[in-house]
Formats: structure tokens, C-alpha cells, sequence
């Protein structure tokens, strides 16, 4: 099985899990759980990685789904990295285009990272 997740920690409340390979019912668990964990060490600006990933399935869709719901209620935001076409597809035919903003590449996710006004003032 092809599969491999990176954490980075940006900032304090900023991440970026990296995915590689097939994320499907045998790995999405993992992902799951990384997700979780960067929430719960107070990640609110969190994107995910897809550069490097040849495959999602509908259990991926349901833990990006649910780390958007978690994050949401945080005032967090989650984003995507996607450049391959029959990935982000996926994300047209299901309209979840339309719940996560997705980037054509890490670069541009990044710098979006702290600009999107969700952090109230200090």
C-alpha cells in the first residue's frame, strides 16, 4: 500500500498535512487522525496537502467534512492543494468545491495562511 502523511507546523495555529499516495478506507483513518490531532493542538488554519496523492475516496471526503465542521466552529478554516484534475473533479461533482477552497499549489495555500480575517484582533 502507497501511502504516506506529513505534518507541518506553520505557526501556532496554522498546519499543513501533506498526503501521498492513496487515501481510501484502509488509510483515511490515519489522515483522520492526524486531522484531529492538529485540531486538538489548537490548529485553526489548516491545509491539506494533495500534491503528491493519486487517489481519494468517499471516506477522504467524509473526514475533510468533518475537519471543516470541527474547525468551522472554531472560526477555523480548512483549505485544500489539488492539482490533479481527476481529483479535484471529485470535489466539482460533489459540490464540496464549493465548501473547501482549493489551491493549485502549496506556495499559494500558504501565503493565504493567516489572511483570510477569521482571527479577531488581539
Amino acid at each position: 500500500m502507497n501511502f504516506d502523511i506529513k505534518t507541518e507546523q506553520l505557526s501556532d495555529d496554522a498546519y499543513v498535512i501533506s498526503l501521498a499516495g492513496e487515501v481510501d478506507l484502509y488509510t483515511a483513518p490515519e489522515f483522520k487522525q492526524q486531522l484531529l490531532e492538529v485540531i486538538g493542538q489548537g490548529g485553526k488554519e489548516v491545509v491539506v496537502d494533495f500534491s503528491n496523492t493519486t487517489f481519494i475516496d468517499s471516506t477522504t471526503l467524509g473526514v475533510l467534512v468533518g475537519g471543516v465542521k470541527r474547525l468551522r466552529s472554531n472560526d477555523g478554516q480548512l483549505s485544500l492543494v489539488c492539482s490533479d484534475r481527476n481529483i479535484t473533479k471529485i470535489f466539482e461533482i460533489t459540490g464540496l468545491d464549493r465548501v473547501f477552497t482549493i489551491y493549485p499549489t502549496r506556495d499559494e495555500a500558504v501565503s493565504k495562511v493567516g489572511t483570510t480575517g477569521n482571527n479577531p484582533p488581539a
